[in-house]
């Protein structure tokens, strides 16, 4: 059998039914395909499929919980199929899940690294908030912050924007210096 389906799931929902298939191409490589089939008025079915190799699987399901993350940052009184806000931005979000609002009411061990990225990058583009080009970055560098040399490339991150966090991070590097320092003569002495 061509493709073989090692694992299935489906479900339906009105005219449409949705399949996610784990499947093994003719290589024997592992995939994943989502496809939406949809009862057409003459009875006919029309399909529509994605698919994802299993080297991706990581960084699809990273996409989702991001996806997931920021439709839930939107509006937490609403739904996350309702109408979408007339706002955009940071600033239509509720107050407490706004980054400067959340550091100065929850404190700092609240804060996602993202958040904390955010407030330094300071602001994002017309399609994106300061957050989601923050996580963009940090997926980006798999979360290891010692790699954010390469800022400039992101859309949104100019020279500014990049000299600041770099800026901030030599700073939080002397502090740690500073405070080893003086842990070591205190030691000393």
């Amino acid at each position: 059998m061509k493709n073989p389906i090692l694992v299935t799931e489906s479900f339906s929902s009105g005219r449409d039914t949705y399949f996610f298939d784990f499947r093994l191409d003719v290589h024997n490589r592992k995939y994943l395909t989502m496809a939406c089939c949809q009862l057409q008025d003459d009875q006919t079915y029309k399909r529509a499929s994605l698919r994802f190799w299993e080297r991706d699987f990581e960084l699809v399901i990273q996409s989702f919980s991001s996806l997931f993350h920021h439709a839930a940052y939107a509006d937490r009184q609403r739904g996350l199929f309702d109408e979408p806000l007339a706002a955009k931005g940071i600033k239509s979000w509720p107050p407490e899940f706004r980054p400067r609002e959340k550091l100065a009411e929850q404190g700092r061990t609240a804060m996602a690294d993202a958040e904390l990225l955010a407030m330094l990058i300071g602001s994002g583009t017309p399609n994106e908030t300061a957050v989601d080009l923050a996580e963009q970055i940090l997926l980006s560098v798999d979360h290891d912050l010692k790699r954010l040399f390469e800022l400039c490339r992101f859309r949104g991150m100019g020279m500014a924007k990049s000299s600041t966090i770099i800026a901030a991070m030599e700073l939080s590097a002397r502090l740690v210096a500073a405070q080893s320092t003086k842990v070591w003569m205190k030691k000393v002495l």
